[in-house]
């Protein structure tokens, strides 16, 4: 007997065999998809560390450079002035009574003798430390600035300035002692010519002690103002605060002791140092302080003279 009810086995297995394809075509295709997600978040992660270790090492570097930047013009944290013109009259705009020459005339040292180069004796040294915030400092400044001027013009002294920050928490948190500090530190490092009239502008027109001081771009602006050669490296100079660390360095250097003399340290801004000797006199009267210069280089030249030979006794013939 015959049966026309034959399963059709070839073309069963046949389905089986291609939904069996298909299957690991669509299994491949999604690991396929897993590892390329996997790998591009792997990219990601590692461009991030990468970026982050970049942004990281760079803000480093920037620091680091910063705090280790030296003012090149710097003996012993100190600028010597090169150039001792271009200043105003500090006298130019107080009167007494209404009359601006008499106080001049009254505020000159024209009776005192300034001091002058010997033959024997090297030029007076005068060495004034100074925060630019210390109104006592700017009270020096305003009255010796010209006869200052002279003196350095006139080789009879040589005069540095060291510029300190011991007022830097006196200005709202701005920092400004430190920063001008280091302003002063970029002018005498770029344009060395006109660090005088620089560190006079900051003393004569200083802000008050508890205001928020002059910003890093005023001071730029300032130093512009100075008639400074390369103003847009001395604007970056100072915008940067490239110098505001060695500023700091420079002031605890100073607290610990000051260079050149006996056991002297700084506690006080202005200190005034004139051949090593402290000037403990009025830092607003002129006078005194050219009679003490006087005296200190007087003595200097007394003690280095050349003794007067002492005439030999001839022998009876």
């Amino acid at each position: 007997m015959s049966n026309d009810q034959t399963p059709n086995l070839p073309a069963e297995s046949a389905r089986r065999e291609a939904v069996r394809e298909k299957a690991q075509q669509v299994k491949a295709r999604q690991t396929r998809a897993r590892i390329v997600r996997r790998s591009l978040v792997a990219i990601g992660a590692v461009a991030v560390v990468a970026v982050g270790a970049a942004g990281v090492g760079y803000a480093l570097s920037s620091r680091d450079t910063r705090s280790q930047a030296l003012p090149d013009a710097a003996s012993n944290d100190g600028f010597v002035v090169t150039a001792a013109t271009g200043i105003a009259d500090p006298l130019a705009d107080q009167t007494v009574d209404g009359n601006a020459s008499a106080m001049a005339a009254e505020a000159t040292p024209t009776a005192t003798p300034t001091p002058a180069p010997t033959t024997t004796a090297a030029p007076v040294d005068i060495r004034v430390y100074v925060d630019y915030l210390s109104t006592e400092a700017r009270e020096f400044q305003l009255a010796n600035a010209e006869q200052l001027s002279k003196w350095v013009s006139q080789d009879a002294a040589s005069l540095t300035y060291y510029p300190v920050a011991m007022l830097t928490s006196k200005s709202n948190g701005t920092k400004y002692s430190l920063r001008a500090a280091g302003a002063a530190a970029c002018v005498a490092t770029h344009a060395s010519d006109k660090f005088f009239v620089f560190n006079h502008e900051l003393l004569v027109n200083q802000p008050a002690v508890d205001s928020d001081g002059y910003s890093d771009e005023k001071l730029a602006d300032m130093a512009q103002g100075a008639g400074v050669g390369d103003p847009d490296t001395v604007r970056s100079c100072i915008e940067d605060e490239t110098f505001t660390s060695w500023a700091k360095a420079a002031t605890d250097r100073a607290i610990k002791g000051l260079p050149d003399t006996k056991g002297q340290a700084l506690t006080a801004t202005p200190t005034v140092l004139v051949n090593g000797t402290p000037y403990v006199g009025r830092m607003d009267d002129p006078k005194e302080f050219a009679q003490f210069v006087l005296t200190v280089d007087s003595n200097a030249y007394y003690s280095t003279a050349t003794p007067t030979p002492t005439p030999t006794a001839t022998p009876a013939g």
